[in-house]
């Protein structure tokens, strides 16, 4: 694969895939985004196309099926889409995160076993780490995995905010498996558990694992987000990420280290919803006249839109460049970081400006807009909010900088 030689540069593989991908969002995602969002439906028939296209199986390597591209393109893609809609780019981004903890961690018979269908769709991912009394202090999570005489797992417990929750077909679960871990950190294990797609109450094997009806949301619809009840959910040792000798105990580094590489996942879909947020600032602003001309001439609207572009433009770079320092297997994590920050509060900051820009139109339904404007704040939140993010940065930067 040809390397592209700065920041903003694609190679002619990104720069294919990228066009394709915004082709279809143009022509697929948008025309059916407002009428989803307004009835918080799942929009399978574009779920179905990302299939065909195989954007479920982007990074997931070609001997399972998938791609094997790399962070960077990935990021690309999560902008495009997000563009369209983030509620789209969120049914991918919580799957990639499963596709990557299997990929890192799994053991050769768990990846065989769940990449291949990962990489076409057929299964779908979702991860859990968040509890109703727990967000941020993931160490504080209460839900828990006791080992039964027979060596199998019984998971108990009530998990939150789980995009993909019910329609997955396969959780990735964060369990206090020793509670009485000193720190809290070292007793937490990730469990694979399997589950069947769009069921609210599971039987047989599955038996033990209900997903109670979607969460109803300010904006971020048409994918779900529930919560999950795991309730005496029986899990075999071979389902511990990483197999039982090399798992337990180990899943609260393996959440965070896929945290890590979803803050860029994050970031790029802060850019997107900008991106978009803009091309509709400079369109109505063009269209739009007061006082006898367009209102892109009056000197107020000109710079909100400079400052809205060059936001955007430094989000993107900071994006890619911790993508392609993760790529390089150097580390990233005061780059992803400063990446998810700065894009998800550009998200928020654009949208908002060109919602301005909107007048009393952008606070109607029948404009764009609006949606954006309902959807940026959530990017603010996932994946560890501004604040998390800001302590992160703060210890990182005394870690690399000590005296």
């Amino acid at each position: 694969m040809a390397i592209a030689t700065s920041l903003t540069e694609k190679t002619d593989e990104q720069k294919a895939i990228t066009e394709m991908v915004r082709q279809f969002v143009d022509n697929e995602v948008l025309p059916i985004a407002e009428e989803h969002d307004h009835e918080d439906k799942f929009p399978e028939h574009v779920v179905e196309q990302m299939k065909e296209l195989g954007l479920f199986g982007v990074t997931i390597p070609e001997e399972f099926g998938g791609m094997g591209l790399d962070l960077t393109t990935y990021a690309m893609i999560v902008e495009e889409l997000s563009r369209g809609w983030i509620s789209v780019s969120g049914i991918v981004n919580t799957h990639f995160i499963g596709s990557y903890l299997l990929m890192k961690f799994g053991t050769d018979e768990q990846k065989q076993s769940f990449l291949p269908r990962m990489a076409t769709g057929e299964l779908r991912a979702a991860f859990s780490l968040s509890e109703p009394e727990v967000g941020s202090d993931v160490q504080g999570i209460k839900s828990t995995a006791k080992k039964l005489d027979d060596g199998y797992w019984q998971l108990n417990g009530q998990k939150m905010w789980v995009t993909n929750g019910l329609m997955s077909g396969v959780v990735f679960v964060l369990m206090k498996s020793d509670p009485h871990a000193d720190p809290p950190h070292k007793g937490m294990t990730c469990f694979i558990t399997e589950k069947e797609p769009g069921v609210s109450e599971n039987t047989g094997d599955f038996k033990g694992l209900d997903v109670p009806p979607k969460i109803k949301k300010m904006g971020y619809k048409g994918v779900e987000s529930t919560e999950l009840i795991y309730d005496g959910y029986i899990s075999s040792p071979d389902r511990i990420l990483g197999g039982e000798e090399h798992g337990v105990g180990k899943g609260f580094a393996q959440m965070m280290d896929a945290l890590e590489v979803g803050r860029v996942n994050v970031a790029a879909r802060g850019v997107g919803i900008a991106q978009r947020a803009l091309e509709l600032a400079l369109r109505y602003s063009q269209e739009r006249k007061t006082f006898g001309k367009p209102i892109a001439q009056h000197q107020a609207i000109q710079f909100k839109l400079a400052d809205m572009a060059t936001k955007i433009e430094a989000a993107r770079l900071l994006t890619f460049k911790a993508a392609r320092m993760k790529d390089a297997g150097e580390r990233s994590d005061l780059e992803a970081g400063m990446a998810k920050l700065f894009a998800s509060e550009t998200g928020k900051e654009v949208v908002e400006e060109a919602f301005r820009i909107h007048g009393g139109y952008g606070y109607s339904k029948e404009y764009e807009i609006e949606r954006l404007y309902r959807d940026a704040p959530l990017l603010l939140i996932g994946e560890g909010t501004s604040e998390i993010q800001r302590m992160v940065i703060g210890k990182k930067l005394l870690e690399r900088n000590k005296i």
